[in-house]
């Protein structure tokens, strides 16, 4: 595994990553049990956070898409992959919170009532890293054809865009983390939920607050929503635009 990672590198070896996902989920039931143990052993390699960008942290990712995968599969193993990855959200690696992430919205295909009444626990406080997986594995295109996740797409971005209008410690690199994910999560729902989100950016315009002008401002970036919706997103940028001016005044 650690051989063929292709870490160090730009990009992790993740056909690799999801072959193994996928044989975990067809593991026979009476084999389960070993299969998770093999799967938490690897996702709690490292725990210290080391070994960024190296064969190691490929090993924790596969961990963490095996106990996702086998909670997918099995209803037996659901809550305890739930527990499981809201833990590894919070890892100081960007790549095993992207394996959360990828993890979750295979969960959501499988069980989207069951895994987003979860998810709505995971948005609180200051807790940015649980929050930054349940923007990110929310966004994601496909998981937006199901009107039931499109428009919790909609009220979870709104709680945690809430609490990030109210909370504290924003120079922490944990609210930097969800503050890049909800740069491009918006733009996502969006294309499903246009109305709705885009009155949600024009709250967060209005609001005035720089975090939350980034955020807009960076969602419109995105052709999705700049192409996608040009008359909407023209006139959001001009009101962002006047928002920014009359900060720096």
């Amino acid at each position: 595994m650690e051989e063929r990672s292709n870490l160090p590198g730009p990009r992790a070896n993740l056909e690799l990553a999801e072959a193994f996902a996928e044989a975990v989920a067809r593991i026979e039931s009476d084999r389960s049990a070993q299969v998770w143990e093999l799967c938490s052993k690897l996702a709690g390699l490292q725990r210290d956070g080391s070994a960024q960008n190296a064969p190691g942290e490929f090993v924790v990712f596969c961990g963490v898409r095996g106990q996702g995968a086998l909670g997918t599969a099995s209803a037996k193993f659901f809550g305890r992959a739930m527990k499981a990855l809201k833990e590894h959200a919070g890892d100081d690696r960007w790549r095993v919170r992207e394996s959360v992430a990828a993890s979750l919205q295979k969960l959501l295909v499988a069980s989207p009532r069951e895994v987003l009444s979860e998810l709505d626990g995971w948005v609180d406080g200051d807790h940015w890293l649980e929050m930054r997986a349940v923007a990110a594995g929310i966004a994601e295109p496909a998981l937006m054809k199901n009107p039931q996740l499109a428009d919790a797409g909609v009220s979870l971005h709104k709680k945690v865009l809430d609490l990030v209008l109210r909370g504290d410690g924003r120079r922490s690199a944990s609210f930097k983390a969800l503050r890049q994910a909800l740069g491009y999560s918006i733009s996502v729902v969006a294309v499903a939920r246009p109305a709705e989100s885009f009155a949600l950016m024009k709250g967060l315009v209005r609001s005035g607050d720089a975090d939350a002008l980034w955020i807009v401002n960076e969602n419109l970036k995105k052709d999705r929503v700049r192409r996608g919706f040009p008359k909407e997103a023209s006139e959001l940028g001009a009101l962002a635009q006047r928002a920014v001016a009359k900060a720096r005044a």
